[in-house]
């Protein structure tokens, strides 16, 4: 199947690797059908989530783990029968980072609404959190990064 990206050109990706949002991500409702993409490499630190219906849609995002954060939450009625994981193990979970314009380039990730996204099944949600008071920052390192399709 081929994609176009205002970020990555055209693509060519597999079918089966596309990730449903039922309900959309909050702010982009209308936007269902996502493809992630991450750095080449054994252990990509960033990985990009792109919108199927608008190539100028993407989120930067990556695992809370890689920054020693562990999230505790409990997926309420609907959202378990939209995700409908039956195996923990295949959970996985996102956060969004954000590019904060102050005078120091950082990356910013909240914390408060991370991805929670059936591997397995490929469909997604956004989990929003009450509880959680922090956001991570992060030094924005500017090098060139080689990008490959997540499977």
């Amino acid at each position: 199947m081929e994609i176009k990206s205002s970020f990555f050109g055209e693509q060519t990706i597999d079918p089966s690797t596309i990730i449903s949002f039922p309900n959309g991500i909050p702010g982009f409702e209308d936007q269902t059908r996502f493809k992630l993409f991450h750095q080449e490499g054994d252990n990509p630190l960033i990985f990009w989530l792109q919108s199927l219906d608008d190539e100028s849609l993407i989120f930067s995002v990556a695992q809370p783990s890689m920054f020693n954060i562990n999230y505790n939450f409990v997926l309420n009625d609907a959202e378990e029968a939209t995700l409908g994981i039956e195996n923990t193990s295949d959970a996985l979970i996102l956060i969004i980072l954000l590019k904060d314009e102050s005078d120091q380039p950082t990356v910013k990730g909240s914390i408060k609404s991370p991805l929670v996204i059936n591997s397995a099944k490929r469909i997604g949600l956004q989990k929003v959190l009450t509880q959680v008071e922090q956001s991570i920052t992060l030094t924005d390192v500017s090098n060139e990064i080689n990008v490959s399709e997540s499977a």
